[in-house]
């Protein structure tokens, strides 16, 4: 058996791009263009600072009034929540 070694994989460059966000998503994350990563990252911190993890089903999402304006829907499953997002990234 040879010892083959896998080459270095690159880092994909697009998760890492910095995206701007939209005037709805900015009233959430900020108005300053981050990676997607970053987006994710911020959003989760915010609904948990405002506490809007669905109590019976922690895998939804309570909207208030700011996030509502980015999610379209009262609740929305933390698996959307990606898709729902990249629609706000330019």
């Amino acid at each position: 058996m040879a010892n083959s070694k896998k080459p270095a994989s690159k880092p994909n460059t697009g998760f890492m791009k910095p995206l701007t966000p939209s005037p709805a998503l900015a009233a959430v994350i900020g108005p300053d263009a981050v990676p997607r990563t970053e987006v994710t990252k911020k959003i989760w911190e915010y609904i948990k600072k405002h506490n809007l993890q669905d109590a019976s089903n922690r895998r939804n999402i309570n909207a208030d009034a700011k996030l509502k304006k980015v999610l379209g829907k009262d609740q929305v499953n933390m698996f959307e929540l990606s898709k729902l997002l990249s629609a706000h990234l330019k």
